[in-house]
């Protein structure tokens, strides 16, 4: 398996809507539409030249992971875009793991101060991996932070690097 930085190429983008499309909708069943997060289709301009980035996991030259750095500010990045098929969860693959510690090695490279990020309330397996990496839930009102997301009763997490 190889984690790399998204490169333009429309074969992976294909392949990245569909793990998108896979974990949010077919796994989770929260009907996100891909409309409503049209940075997929723009991942150079919005992640990358930003000073961010994004990046995928390959297995025989297919999209099966992905994660995404994307900053608000010379302090404080989101963690977007984490998905991974079921298959290379856990224990042996541990893609999650491997990829969350390629976005935490660039985040801390780069200066930034705190990582944020939402996720639906009913992803129970993603709040244990985030609380385990030892991000704490914020209340809305003390998040001091906006970008947009699909909001789906999201939980909204923080980390001080």
């Amino acid at each position: 398996m190889q984690i790399t930085t998204y490169q333009n190429n429309p074969h992976h983008l294909a392949q990245l809507v569909d793990l998108i499309n896979y974990c949010q909708n077919i796994e989770a069943k929260l009907n996100i539409k891909m409309a409503e997060q049209d940075d997929i289709f723009q991942i150079g301009d919005y992640y990358q030249e930003k000073g961010g980035n994004f990046w995928i996991a390959l297995e025989n030259n297919q999209v099966v992971g992905s994660i995404a750095l994307l900053p608000l500010d010379n302090q404080t990045a989101v963690l977007k875009k984490f998905f991974t098929y079921p298959q290379f969860r856990g224990q042996p693959n541990r893609l999650g793991a491997k990829l969350y510690q390629q976005l935490l090695s660039f985040a801390k490279d780069h200066n930034f101060q705190r990582l944020v990020l939402d996720t639906p309330e009913g992803e129970t397996r993603s709040h244990y991996f985030y609380e385990k990496q030892g991000f704490k839930q914020v209340e809305p009102q003390n998040f001091n932070a906006s970008y947009p997301y699909p909001d789906r009763n999201s939980r909204l997490y923080e980390l001080f690097l």
